[in-house]
């Protein structure tokens, strides 16, 4: 599976999943841009990319919910690289806790982090892809949302908005040669996620390298035909 050529935005990309992702797209051929906030992130990322790759990777601070900062972002992205062919948003968040005891702050902390990050990268990679007649979107929802689940009431609301975003906008780019699908992944296998739930069957839970290679299949070019599709890992 060659992504040999290929541009990726990967906000997010400096994250447990996103890294991951990053780091799969890389050996897959492609040269991966990705907007940071978190410098201490970004410099691991740098030390895990195999040095025949590092020339490949290319990273700027960039607040991935900001709609002026992430377009210029991916305007500065093409006008540098020439392209972008692959969106993978990897921007998320998790704060759990049902309607009452949730606040305004953190709900909207969720919607910012989950669902107009999605929407930000999209609006900021989609001309783009649609002016070259071609484009891979990968959004990240989750698996716990569907159905809707009690307990984590603004993440799961976030979280469904982006499998509706993914389905809404794979109907919007039909004809476009730009395909849109979301994976949604179990209970990832993160250093987070452990520390917050230390009694947990660790074994149970998904590698994040397995989303990633789901991921990866689904911006491919032989992946034309599949669009509109919701991918639980």
């Amino acid at each position: 599976m060659s992504l040999a050529g290929r541009v990726a935005l990967v906000p997010g990309g400096t994250g447990a999943l996103g890294q991951a992702v990053s780091l799969r797209l890389l050996a897959g051929g492609a040269t991966v841009a990705i907007p940071y906030i978190a410098e201490r992130e970004r410099d691991w990322l740098v030390t895990r990319v195999p040095p025949g790759d590092r020339d490949r990777l290319h990273t700027e601070a960039v607040d991935a919910t900001d709609v002026e900062a992430m377009a210029a972002f991916a305007a500065r992205t093409v006008a540098t690289l020439g392209r972008l062919d692959i969106l993978v948003t990897a921007v998320g968040g998790f704060v759990g806790g049902p309607l009452l005891e949730t606040d305004a702050g953190t709900w909207r902390r969720m919607l910012d982090l989950n669902l107009t990050s999605a929407f930000v990268a999209a609006r900021a990679a989609l001309p783009h892809m649609v002016a070259a007649g071609w484009g891979r979107i990968v959004f990240v929802a989750s698996r716990a949302v569907v159905p809707p689940a009690g307990g984590f009431i603004a993440y799961t609301v976030a979280k469904a908005g982006v499998v509706a975003l993914a389905q809404a906008l794979a109907a919007e780019t039909r004809g476009c040669g730009v395909t849109v699908n979301a994976v949604l992944p179990s209970t990832m296998d993160t250093e987070a996620n452990r520390a917050a739930m230390p009694d947990a069957d660790w074994s149970a839970w998904v590698p994040v390298e397995a989303v990633a290679e789901a991921i990866a299949t689904l911006v491919r070019p032989e992946s034309t035909h599949i669009t509109g599709t919701l991918l639980a890992i």
